[in-house]
């Protein structure tokens, strides 16, 4: 090998001759420049002064580190998110913020890592000018019993209560749980996600303590709710109600709910009977908020996350890595 002579004028022959015949000096100098570059921080203007080089010398040279491998580039793992698929996610559907939790939704661990990283994304982008709403979700649940510290905001009940026999929290209890943390002021209301009737759900719906809380989701800035697919053990209102409920929901079409508001695998509202018994929001109000955080885990939810997202209504995702898997899989959004 010839070795390369390093000519501080010379750059024309320092480009040509330096690719043909790299020398023990040349890539010890590589080394040298690719340190202080990347390990102590120097800029490329200082190198070349100290070293007595062009810039365009160092920035060569740390082309060729990169080339001859003296300088590898590795986006580090994370032990609770998966980096490179919460990216992909993030930019196949456009969303403001994905978040991949490692794990399966199978996994009791990943239900909690899932609540944690929620509650690190909202802690995240929340600020003191915002107004949170929160229906009742397991997951919602979850997340909320993460957070330690929050900001003096508003925060606002978005849907009533559904009772599960495993789940000892209501949508109240979560939104006065986070509001005591932020300690700022918090619209509660008693009252249950489902009524018998349409009559019923109308008249709740008008009590003053609803019809203000209601009333006060017009001013949240951002939301965070949970995503049911239309399944068994899959979402709190589908084992709530009814078997002629269920079927006449499949029947018109129904994959999946977010806080009591029902769509199709297409992401189009689906209305049904259910629709006019709901104490909650609508779809539009919903729409409308900027920033909706939906969380899910396990394959099973897969196409119900799928068509919230094709509805608008999530802006944000947290997820697990089955979920995330499925939606780039195939079937793209646009």
């Amino acid at each position: 090998m010839v070795p390369v002579t390093l000519v501080k004028d010379d750059t024309t022959r320092w480009d040509q001759n330096v690719t043909e015949a790299l020398g023990p000096s040349a890539r010890v100098l590589a080394a040298a420049v690719a340190r202080r570059h990347y390990l102590a921080g120097e800029s490329k203007v200082d190198i070349a002064g100290a070293l007595g080089i062009s810039r365009f010398k160092v920035a060569r040279l740390l082309d060729l580190a990169h080339e001859l491998g003296i300088v590898r580039i590795e986006i580090a793992s994370d032990q609770i998110v998966d980096l490179q698929l919460s990216e992909e996610v993030r930019e196949a559907w456009e969303l403001h913020h994905c978040t991949v939790v490692l794990g399966h939704g199978a996994d009791a661990v990943a239900r909690e890592d899932l609540g944690r990283t929620a509650a690190e994304l909202l802690c995240e982008v929340v600020t003191d000018k915002d107004v949170l709403g929160l229906p009742w979700a397991r997951s919602v649940s979850d997340m909320i019993r993460s957070i330690t510290a929050f900001p003096r905001i508003p925060i606002v009940q978005l849907s009533g209560s559904v009772v599960v026999p495993d789940e000892t929290t209501s949508p109240v209890d979560i939104v006065g749980r986070i509001a005591r943390i932020a300690g700022g002021e918090a619209h509660l209301f008693y009252a249950p996600l489902i009524l018998d009737d349409a009559t019923s759900a109308t008249v709740m719906r008008r009590q003053p303590s609803v019809a203000s809380a209601l009333a006060a989701a017009d001013r949240v800035t951002i939301a965070v709710a949970g995503i049911g697919a239309w399944a068994p053990g899959q979402s709190t209102v589908y084992d709530t109600i009814g078997p002629e409920d269920r079927a006449e929901a499949v029947s018109a079409g129904v994959v999946g709910e977010v806080m009591g508001i029902y769509y199709g695998a297409d992401g189009a509202p689906v209305p049904t009977h259910l629709t006019d018994r709901m104490v909650t929001l609508t779809g539009d109000r919903l729409r409308a908020v900027p920033e909706v955080i939906g969380i899910a885990r396990g394959r099973n939810k897969a196409q119900a996350v799928r068509g919230a997202l094709r509805g608008g209504l999530l802006k944000s995702l947290v997820i697990d890595t089955e979920i995330a898997q499925s939606l780039l899989a195939g079937d793209w959004p646009r």
